[in-house]
């Protein structure tokens, strides 16, 4: 049983605070002990630890309110000396108050721990509903101690950031950069001035919305819930609404799998991005239509619009991004839908032969410039090769309807465009299993030259033998399943097209599976299914077109909408001038290479058509956005080359365009060029 003087020392024990700031610690210590044994009781040594404890505790209180007026006193020097760049004055300053918040945070620690001792001792042990509250109450102060850490270590990590701004300043005044320095140096603040006005500060701004739980997360409630909803939703449901979660990063995160799977959910959130984007997408096109530009900008624009640099409207970016994934697996199903087996074997020495060297070329030029401008290597290297590749689902769309067979012994452009990029399609998929060890060459990890070189051979191995066995698959299933299934799919959907639709989906997805299991790349494996199809004969090829391509047409729109989401028109008008002599040489030097490699392996009676694919492939690879940022993240390459990589890659897809209607107008003949446009 606890005593009057008990409870009574232990409710007066969280004044003592304000109390030891005017008078002196000894005698506050003192002041305890009387409260605790009585009216002047003599001490023993039984209790000279409460003493010691009450003069220790006095002694750091006081002790810290005198480094607190030490750092103001250094903030106000700092602020004043003259002699400091903004940067170093940032970093310095930044610091100080981090200290100044550890130390005040640290004293609230500890009297909120003497106030839960106390209702503690004060409390009933037969009461669960008083232990229940504490408990309760020691959740919520360990959820915010959560996000106050997090937050002292975002601004840690901002005040690293002052420091490594003020060392370079300090460089920058201590010797003249280089070109490519000044470059970056200018890409570098148009990125700074790029995230100020695009990031969102969710997480902070939302810490005092009405339905936010503060977790080791923030859970922003859905907007038309109702305030009895709200109110009874911890009792009902134990919070499991379709709320978003936003971290101290600004992530932003939507249920995937409740607890509770009896009750039906949808994510609003996604039903109404893809709605906002089918209504855009209409006068988006009509748009381009109307002045002569292809569709597809249209999409593009309406991504724009509604991505991160327009209205920011779309908040299920992710899952946006992920059914445009779908529109890739359909458009290139229809891409081997009309590029036969016997096409393909007709020119596959071109389209062997034709992109690796384009590849090396491109590789070896990038190595030239990256020595000149003192890059890395295996940055030079990765960028080459991240240009080197050409976007697959936009040269579809300029083939779409105009596939023509051979004339006279000549090769078909059409049928070389699509061996080249299935080529590179491979490539991609080789690329993809190197990065590691590229990753790991960057850093340092490896322990010599040689060994790193090994591990590239033996990767490269691994996917020659995976390439091999995708084409194993193919001929046993062209020689024994295909023929059969399809015809058992075309009677059975007699009345009824969803079976022959579900039909052909299921061997979609299903070589896109068998190409991702044996680490080839899952654009290649819907490729080979409509080849496989293709082989059935032209009047399957037509049907499975008219119903497949309805659903490519809108999962295409999703696709184009979600590369816009990525575009900075900002960024692009800051940096104009670089970023267009960029795209310039890119383009350009991917068409005279192309131009010489075609000349070299192509035909002489078929040398003819090499202007029209090096036009096809001059466009750099949607495909790099995914490279690039698995590359940032990697640390291979910088914040600025990203977003280069990323300009370059979009102004490329849209003089796409004018580059290929240019080399149509002047090589195809006037029949077959309207065809083609």
């Amino acid at each position: 049983m606890k005593t009057p003087g008990q409870r009574l020392f232990w409710a007066l024990l969280p004044l003592l605070a304000l109390a030891a700031q005017a008078a002196d610690h000894a005698e506050v210590a003192r002041h305890a002990i009387k409260l605790h044994r009585g009216r002047g009781a003599a001490l023993t040594p039984r209790k000279q630890w409460v003493l010691d404890s009450c003069r220790k505790l006095s002694g750091l209180l006081r002790q810290k309110n005198v480094v607190l007026n030490k750092l103001k006193s250094a903030i106000r020097v700092v602020e004043k000396d003259a002699g400091l760049s903004s940067e170093e004055k940032l970093f310095q300053v930044h610091t100080f108050e981090i200290f100044q918040k550890e130390l005040n945070e640290s004293e609230n620690s500890v009297f909120q721990a003497i106030y839960g001792l106390q209702r503690a001792l004060q409390g009933d042990y037969k009461d669960v509903v008083n232990m229940k509250e504490s408990s309760r109450q020691r959740l919520e102060a360990l959820r915010e101690a959560a996000i106050k850490e997090e937050t002292e270590y975002v601004e840690l990590l901002a005040a690293e950031k002052h420091q490594v701004e003020a060392l370079k300043n300090m460089q920058h005044q201590n010797k003249s950069l280089s070109m490519l320095d000044e470059i970056l140096e200018d890409v570098r603040k148009a990125a700074d001035r790029l995230e100020e006005e695009i990031e969102e500060h969710a997480f902070d701004d939302n810490k005092s919305v009405k339905g936010v739980n503060v977790e080791a997360v923030l859970r922003v409630e859905e907007e038309e819930a109702g305030a009895k909803h709200n109110a009874t939703r911890g009792e009902g449901e134990g919070g499991l609404g379709l709320s978003m979660l936003i971290d101290s990063q600004n992530n932003q995160y939507i249920l995937t799998k409740p607890r509770d799977a009896t009750i039906p959910r949808a994510d609003p959130h996604f039903i109404k991005d893809i709605v906002t984007i089918g209504m855009l997408s209409l006068p988006c096109g009509w748009l381009c239509t109307a002045i002569g530009l292809p569709t597809m900008f249209g999409y593009i624009m309406c991504g724009v619009l509604l991505g991160p640099s327009g209205l920011n409207s779309i908040k299920s970016i992710v899952q946006v991004e992920t059914l445009g994934e779908f529109g890739v697996f359909f458009t290139l199903f229809l891409v081997g839908l009309e590029f036969s087996p016997e096409k393909l074997r007709k020119v596959w020495k071109v389209s062997l032969q034709g992109p690796c060297c384009m590849t090396l070329l491109m590789v070896a030029v990038g190595l030239l410039w990256g020595h000149l401008l003192r890059i890395r290597p295996t940055q030079s290297v990765f960028i080459s090769t991240c240009l080197s590749l050409s976007s697959t689902p936009l040269v579809s769309r300029f083939l779409a309807g105009s596939a023509r067979g051979d004339k006279e012994g000549d090769l078909d452009y059409s049928a070389v465009l699509l061996g080249v990029l299935v080529t590179q399609d491979v490539q991609l998929g080789l690329f993809m299993a190197v990065l590691p060890t590229l990753i790991q060459a960057g850093a340092g990890a490896s322990a010599s030259v040689a060994v790193a070189v090994l591990r590239v051979l033996v990767l490269t191995g691994r996917i020659l033998f995976s390439l091999a066995a995708v084409l194993l698959v193919c001929l046993v299933m062209k020689t024994y399943l295909v023929g059969p299934y399809y015809r058992r799919l075309h009677a059975e959907s007699k009345g009824n097209k969803e079976i022959l639709i579900l039909g052909i989906s299921a061997l979609i997805f299903f070589m896109l599976t068998v190409t991702e299991l044996l680490d080839v790349s899952m654009e290649l494996g819907c490729f080979l299914a409509g080849a496989l199809i293709s082989s059935q004969g032209h009047m399957a090829t037509e049907e499975i077109s008219s119903y497949v391509e309805p659903i490519r047409d809108f999962l295409a729109i999703v696709f184009f909408a979600s590369i816009g989401l990525h575009v900075f028109p900002t960024f692009v008008v800051y940096e104009l001038t670089v970023l267009v002599f960029l795209t310039l040489s890119v383009v350009l030097m991917k068409f005279v290479l192309a131009a010489l490699v075609l000349s070299l392996v192509l035909p002489q009676s078929s040398r003819h058509i090499r202007w029209i694919v090096s036009a096809g492939l001059a466009q750099v690879s949607e495909f790099s956005f995914v490279l690039g940022s698995r590359a940032r993240r990697a640390g291979i390459i910088s914040r600025e080359v990203y977003l280069l990589i990323l300009s370059v890659t979009t102004l490329s897809l849209l003089l796409a365009p004018v580059l290929w209607r240019a080399a149509i107008m002047r090589c195809v003949p006037r029949p077959e060029r309207r065809s083609s446009l």
